[in-house]
């Protein structure tokens, strides 16, 4: 299999510090064409900026991840703003809100709120990371109608409904393929195909068989192979189509 596109990854994670760049080199040879490493913080998007100036095939985000605020300096608008300036900055993000963990909630909704704002402004696309917090994040989502992706997603099938109404994407990884993964079978079966993404949340949420593992992009393939299944297509069909649909959101041109 070829053409797999990574839309969410975290190669700037310690676990990867043993053989970082070993790795990411040899991902094209599995068939790897593209990867987003999403930012959660100024420090990370330099680093994922580093590595899409060294690696063709990968691109990066810039953002405040919701458990990213608290050495969050005054300007850092000023300093997202920039950074997105660079050709291969493809959306703000990752941003969001954040239930599962105690973290301040009014900070959070500023700070999302504000980052939602600058995205309007600059007319790109955002990565929204929300967990636990599908209420409120779909009153911002409804409120600032941005144009990108809610990652990761682990709503209902209702909610993936207005989700796609407001013009939105998802992507979907490993959880998938778990063994009660109820729901997201549900919405894997639902979301039309243009509005997909494939990802990995590297090095997190392994797919099984390797459930519990490191992740990397080449295990897209276990997760694509799952929701061909659900979907009762060819396994490099999904791969094709759910690539030009990243290509396409994040304003890709290779």
């Amino acid at each position: 299999m070829n053409n797999i596109f990574d839309a969410h990854a975290h190669y700037d994670d310690d676990w990867f510090d043993e053989d970082r760049y070993e790795l990411i080199s040899s991902l094209p040879s599995k068939g790897v064409s593209g990867i987003v490493n999403a930012a959660v913080d100024l420090k990370t998007a330099e680093i994922a900026k580093s590595f899409a100036e060294k690696y063709d095939y990968m691109y990066f985000t810039v953002g405040f991840h919701p458990e990213n605020l608290e050495d969050m300096p005054e300007n850092y608008l000023e300093s997202i703003a920039e950074m997105l300036k660079h050709e291969k900055a493809v959306a703000l993000g990752e941003i969001g809100l954040d239930y599962h963990w105690d973290i301040e909630k009014n900070l959070q909704h500023r700070v999302f709120e504000e980052q939602l704002k600058l995205a309007k402004d600059l007319d790109v696309p955002v990565v929204i990371h929300d967990r636990e917090a599908h209420g409120d994040v779909m009153e911002y989502l409804r409120e600032y109608k941005p144009k990108g992706l809610l990652h990761c997603f682990s709503g209902s099938v209702e909610m993936l409904k207005e989700v796609l109404k407001l013009g939105l994407s998802i992507s979907l990884g490993g959880t998938v393929t778990y063994k009660n993964a109820r729901v997201p079978v549900e919405v894997a079966q639902y979301v039309p195909l243009d509005r997909l993404l494939l990802e990995t949340d590297s090095p997190y949420l392994s797919p099984v068989p390797n459930r519990g593992k490191r992740n990397d992009s080449s295990n897209i393939i276990f997760t694509a192979t799952k929701i061909a299944e659900i979907k009762g297509m060819g396994v490099q069909e999904l791969l094709d189509i759910t690539s030009e649909n990243a290509k396409r959101l994040y304003g890709i041109d290779a």
